[in-house]
């Protein structure tokens, strides 16, 4: 990383540094600064799980931030790049998005571009995918369901976490073992099985306003409604979010009927290889992501 690179914007020295040299509630105050929900500890949460560049300026103020998130030899996500609103006219982003792309130049990239952002990551060689909905609202308990005898609906712990990867791999296109490893003691998580194997997957932790659920992995909206059902029925009366790229059918069906409707969208794009081409495959028993882990995390 080459700390210390420096630009005048703005008629004044920014600085570039590792995120993790500045104080969280300096991070915390940037992403309010924007309308971000993030709290401290979900900053701290991603520090711990990416890396990152912050730029300060001569008096060590955090004006910018940019993160990207490695998953296996060949493949990243970037995410939470911002820049205060008084920079954001002075090509601070770009600043900040040719360093995170001097750092990751083997790899393909996929990142969930807000309005604002879309026109930056064409210019820089990025395509668009796909749309994410951000749903979200105080949950409303779900009808009730019978879960048929063939299945099973249980908590995960630690020991499923070699059979979740490989679900997730399988779904998400690429290695997220260290996400699922920070993610799992961290949240509520359940898996559906049947004959004793995994074939689907929720989580449901903190984060902004109140809980986030995600990721999500399963091969059909009936098993990925069973995985988040529970986690609706726990935070009914509470705010929940859930972001997710299905557009119509009965997932999106049961996320309106739970009191999360839409609240905005981002826009998936990617460079190097198509992110999403593991959800062309076509096979009906192909699980595909149905909820991210996050906009940042993918």
């Amino acid at each position: 990383m080459v700390a210390g690179k420096s630009r005048l914007v703005d008629s004044f020295e920014m600085r570039i540094t590792d995120i993790n040299t500045v104080d969280l509630e300096q991070l915390h105050a940037l992403s309010i600064g924007v309308g971000w929900p993030h709290r401290a500890d979900d900053w701290q949460f991603a520090r711990e799980l990416g890396k990152g560049v912050v730029a300060l300026d001569e008096v060590g103020r955090v004006l910018g931030s940019a993160m990207w998130f490695p998953y296996g030899e060949d493949f990243a996500t970037i995410g939470l790049v911002i820049t205060s609103p008084r920079l954001q006219a002075q090509g601070a982003g770009q600043w900040l998005m040719d360093h995170v792309l001097t750092q990751v130049p083997q790899c393909n990239l996929g990142l969930n571009a807000t309005r604002a952002a879309r026109r930056l990551y064409r210019s820089l060689d990025f395509t668009t995918e796909a749309v994410v909905s951000q749903c979200q609202g105080e949950a409303r308990s779900p009808a009730p369901a019978e879960m048929p005898p063939t299945i099973e609906l249980r908590t995960l712990d630690i020991s499923d976490l070699t059979a979740i990867a490989a679900l997730d791999r399988e779904a998400f296109g690429a290695d997220r073992s260290a996400l699922l490893s920070r993610i799992l003691p961290s949240s509520c998580g359940f898996g559906l099985t049947r004959n004793g194997k995994i074939e689907a997957f929720s989580f449901c932790r903190q984060f902004g306003r109140g809980h986030v659920i995600g990721p999500v992995a399963a091969a059909s909206d009936a098993d990925a409604i069973a995985v988040i059902r529970p986690h609706v029925i726990e935070h009914t009366g509470k705010f929940l979010r859930l972001d997710t790229r299905e557009k119509n059918g009965a997932f999106s069906d049961f996320l309106a009927h739970c009191g999360l409707s839409i609240f905005d969208t981002v826009t998936t794009m990617s460079r190097g290889r198509p992110w999403l081409a593991v959800r062309e495959r076509g096979h009906p028993d192909t699980p595909k992501i149905y909820a991210l882990a996050g906009h940042a995390l993918g």
